[in-house]
């Protein structure tokens, strides 16, 4: 039988496949500086499209067991979501390497949002642990519904920082059809109680 923390193990070393392939894609010359800062973002995004959509989807099909499982293991994707955030964060800092061009560059909208975006997933991440929803009780909801302002600003990072800006655009289409939804639901079954 298989145990949970194998099956967490399982979970980490799938999430962890992308920043190896971007590892030994950066190393071996494969990937230059653009296409890195580019593809780390991008993973970044969609895991954050996926951990956004768990809500919905256990909205959409609530007896299915895959929906429970993801339900289950949001955490773990939206910590991998902060650390692909934060790999994208530290490529783009390793190359510019200068306080004064990054605040510089940081004024441009496209830029700010990015880093707005970060500095809350940056707080999302630490206070995704077993001990700050005790420690912090209703406020940590408080905090995590940050998410939201983060994905907002994230995407609009995306879209009008990339040359080409309809991939960026698809993306939040499809989460903000899912938040939508999972608006809808929530309403509908609050109505179904009352």
């Amino acid at each position: 039988m298989k145990t949970p923390h194998f099956g967490k193990f399982v979970l980490w070393t799938l999430l962890s496949l992308p920043l190896l392939f971007l590892g030994y894609a950066w190393q071996s010359g494969l990937l230059v500086y653009g296409e890195l800062l580019h593809l780390s973002g991008e993973f970044s995004a969609r895991l954050l499209v996926v951990t956004m959509a768990i809500t919905p989807l256990r909205l959409m099909f609530p007896k299915s067991g895959w929906s429970a499982w993801l339900l289950m293991r949001r955490r773990n994707f939206g910590v991998a979501t902060f650390a692909y955030a934060l790999l994208h964060t530290l490529v783009y800092v390793s190359r510019k390497q200068s306080l004064s061009l990054i605040l510089d560059e940081g004024i441009e909208f496209s830029m700010w949002t990015g880093w707005a975006a970060f500095l809350v997933f940056l707080v999302l991440a630490l206070t995704s642990n077993d001990a700050s929803p005790r420690i912090l009780r209703r406020t940590w909801k408080k905090i995590h519904r940050a998410v939201y302002v983060a994905a907002f600003l994230a995407f609009a990072h995306w879209i009008f920082i990339a040359f080409d800006f309809v991939p960026g655009l698809i993306h939040f289409v499809i989460l903000l059809t899912l938040e939508i939804y999972r608006l809808w639901k929530r309403r509908k079954l609050v109505r179904h109680e009352n």
